[in-house]
């Protein structure tokens, strides 16, 4: 065999690793996205619980570095020319890039949120319970002004 032979062989053969190595990374990256289930359900008694929840289940995990090791894989392989049809793989790189980028800003959005929430409902019970105290003295000042017309009714009469 000589040598120019036994060097493209061994070259074909590190290109399919190379390939296995991306292909590897990209499943280990859709693995650790979270389910659908846990974005979609929830079991939370309360507002602060459903978006906790929702923040909990937007964790991508290693999905970045599974994707920034395909991605090293992938470039490296590229420029080596080594990939007969990497279009696929571009494809999904883009896609899986895309699909955490969008999780991580909908986490971020969540947690906003769900950091609102106390406040917000302090703020609401504080309101209220000055409604309340205001209908409260309102319905003290309307008994005690019944009980004096009752009274200069009784005194009318007499």
């Amino acid at each position: 065999m000589s040598q120019a032979s036994f060097e493209d062989e061994l070259f074909g053969e590190a290109a399919n690793e190379m390939r296995e190595d991306v292909e590897e990374h990209l499943a280990a990256a859709r693995e650790e996205l979270p389910p659908v289930e846990a974005v979609w359900e929830t079991e939370a008694e309360n507002t602060l619980g459903a978006l906790n929840a929702l923040r909990s289940a937007l964790d991508v995990g290693d999905a970045e570095d599974h994707l920034h090791d395909a991605k090293k894989w992938y470039a490296m392989g590229k420029r080596a020319d080594a990939f007969e049809d990497a279009d696929d793989l571009e494809t999904e790189i883009e896609t899986l890039d895309s699909a955490i980028e969008d999780i991580e800003d909908a986490r971020e959005q969540v947690g906003e949120l769900a950091s609102t929430i106390p406040s917000l409902k302090g703020a609401l019970e504080d309101l209220h319970a000055m409604d309340d105290g205001d209908e409260s003295e309102d319905d003290e000042q309307d008994e005690t002004e019944a009980e004096a017309e009752a009274d200069e009714e009784e005194e009318t009469e007499e």
